[in-house]
């Protein structure tokens, strides 16, 4: 039997997401077998993460520092904008270092059945940064979901009368992907956007 303290160190854990009861008490008997190499070096970034964690006042973005590490970096095209649903999406497409621009963290999705309205989300001040002036394209780079698409489609409206260009992630067939494994949704946008060979 466990002590109260590895318990709750064991229930802390399960709570994060892809972690259940069971791969917690793993990681916590990781840690614990380790407690120098592993357990010691978690506990240090945590507290040091926990002491500067910030959410950048310019996009969105949560890093130890503000404005952001992205926001920050006078390398980056401040003429482009991506839009994106929540921090998770900036990582992804930050992680890919495609998109040389700047991004907008909206901090969620429209959705009805949840309640998320226009003002729950930082679409405001997305139409500020924008009608700020200097910036030439926004790409919207929602989820390809309902809410994801119908999030796109109320900022487009909103961007409609500013002398900016709308772009959008394309969607439909992943690579490698095979037809008879995918769904109907994929297969209906991929048929969409298809374009000329050659």
């Amino acid at each position: 039997m466990a002590s109260p303290e590895i318990d709750a160190l064991t229930q802390a854990l399960s709570r994060l997401p892809g972690l259940g009861p069971r791969s917690a008490r793993r990681a916590v008997l990781h840690l614990l077998k380790r407690r120098e190499t592993a357990l010691e070096p978690l506990l240090r970034a945590l507290g040091g993460v926990n002491d500067r964690l910030a959410t950048c006042g310019t996009c969105g973005n949560v890093d130890t520092t503000n404005p952001c590490g992205i926001c920050a970096d006078p390398r980056r095209d401040d003429r482009s904008l991506c839009v994106v649903e929540d921090v998770p999406d900036l990582w992804a497409l930050e992680k890919s270092r495609l998109f040389p621009g700047r991004f907008h963290v909206l901090g969620g999705r429209l959705s009805a059945l949840e309640g998320v309205r226009p003002d729950d989300l930082s679409i405001d001040s997305l139409i500020a940064r924008v009608s700020a002036g200097g910036i030439d394209e926004v790409v919207l780079a929602m989820n390809a979901t309902l809410e994801g698409q119908t999030t796109a489609h109320y900022i487009a409206e909103r961007l409609e009368n500013l002398p900016v260009r709308l772009t959008q992630l394309a969607h439909g067939l992943p690579v490698g992907g095979e037809l008879d494994y995918l769904d109907e949704g994929t297969l209906a946008q991929a048929l969409r956007a298809r374009r000329p060979v050659g």
